[in-house]
């Protein structure tokens, strides 16, 4: 078990050792669409990487659809394991949409001899994500 500050440290430590392996620029939060952003998640669970839908409803469903129209494309050409949930509802109860792709392994974020792995999945996927962002960004951002 490890207390809070270890925790933290080990968490500040994955993140660090990962821009410095993976050196990147990510899109990220600076999609230029209100709402609409792609995210790593990595605990002492699981690893994912997100696109998320956090506006309000109505923008969301916008989103959602115009998603939902490429679904074939994202999955056939980019990203063949990714689960589409249109209501996600995140730890502090919030509901979004999303799409991600879970790293089928087991992994925690406290056992460093899993980090290479997870380091490399987000590293794959997120170009993927960002391959068909870039791709279908006019036809998203109409």
């Amino acid at each position: 078990m490890f207390s809070k500050e270890e925790s933290r440290i080990l968490r500040e430590e994955f993140w660090t050792s990962f821009g410095k392996s993976f050196p990147r620029k990510w899109i990220l939060y600076d999609t230029k669409i209100k709402g609409f952003s792609f995210k790593f998640h990595f605990d002492t669970k699981k690893a994912l990487v997100t696109l998320d839908l956090e506006d309000d409803l109505e923008n969301r469903i916008k989103y959602w659809e115009k998603l939902q129209s490429l679904k074939s494309i994202l999955i056939d050409d980019y990203l063949p394991y990714v689960i589409f949930k249109e209501e996600y509802v995140l730890e502090n109860g919030k509901e979004i949409s999303r799409i991600y792709r879970p790293l089928e392994q087991k992994v925690s974020i406290h056992n460093k001899n899993t980090w290479r792995d997870v380091m490399v999945f987000f590293y794959d996927t997120m170009n993927q994500y960002e391959a068909f962002f870039e791709e279908y960004r006019d036809v998203l951002e109409d």
